[in-house]
């Protein structure tokens, strides 16, 4: 990959991220998802073309929670170790942020995948390879609105027509839609598609 493919990625990286941010609920600038790709460079690229990813890292709070953060982490290593995950670790426990997201430009390693999973309890942490974002799933045509309901409009759902959580559809925790906005076991998301005769209709799953 030549320099100038380099920058024209992660733009699109760059831009799906903060928009995949947002959608959780977190506050981001309007100036980076709608930053073009001469303005990125300008910002991030060297003469060469070629960006320092660590420029890249930023950290927000939540719209409604000033308290809940979340650190996004560019990593320049093609294959994230349990060194890399250690830095990202640490960072986190310096700035007291419980989220991080690390992305990647090629693969992790099974022993830094046992890292996120050892750590669970106390940070939540989640990955995505830089290939994953260079579209933004949810804009597809074909990809309905997706909202994922608080734990009081879980309840009132349930209630409301009488089910328990198993009686509901599911979507993996490792379903597409499911990585963009984070879902956790247990969590419901709301699907709203078009319909030709009732304009358009709702339906739920449950993340399993």
């Amino acid at each position: 990959m030549s320099d100038g493919d380099d920058s024209a990625t992660l733009w699109k990286v760059n831009r799906t991220i903060h928009e995949l941010v947002k959608d959780r609920g977190f506050q981001v600038s309007d100036d980076e998802i709608n930053m073009d790709l001469a303005t990125f460079k300008s910002h991030y690229a060297n003469n060469a073309g070629s960006v320092d990813r660590n420029q890249l890292n930023f950290f927000t709070n939540s719209v409604h929670n000033p308290e809940d953060q979340i650190f996004v982490f560019f990593s320049d290593e093609k294959s994230v170790g349990v060194k890399t995950m250690r830095k990202l670790l640490g960072i986190l426990e310096e700035k007291n942020i419980n989220r991080g997201i690390i992305i990647f430009p090629g693969v992790m390693t099974s022993s830094a995948r046992k890292v996120i999973l050892a750590m669970q309890a106390r940070f939540k942490l989640e990955e995505f390879a830089e290939a994953d974002l260079l579209v933004n799933i949810t804009h597809h045509k074909l990809v309905p609105r997706h909202e994922v309901l608080t734990q009081e409009q879980k309840r009132l759902l349930l209630e409301k027509y009488r089910l328990k959580e198993t009686q509901l559809p599911r979507i993996q925790i490792a379903d597409p839609i499911a990585r963009y906005y984070g879902l956790r076991r247990g969590q419901v998301v709301k699907i709203t598609r078009p319909s030709e005769t009732a304009g358009r209709y709702a339906s739920y799953r449950i993340c399993f």
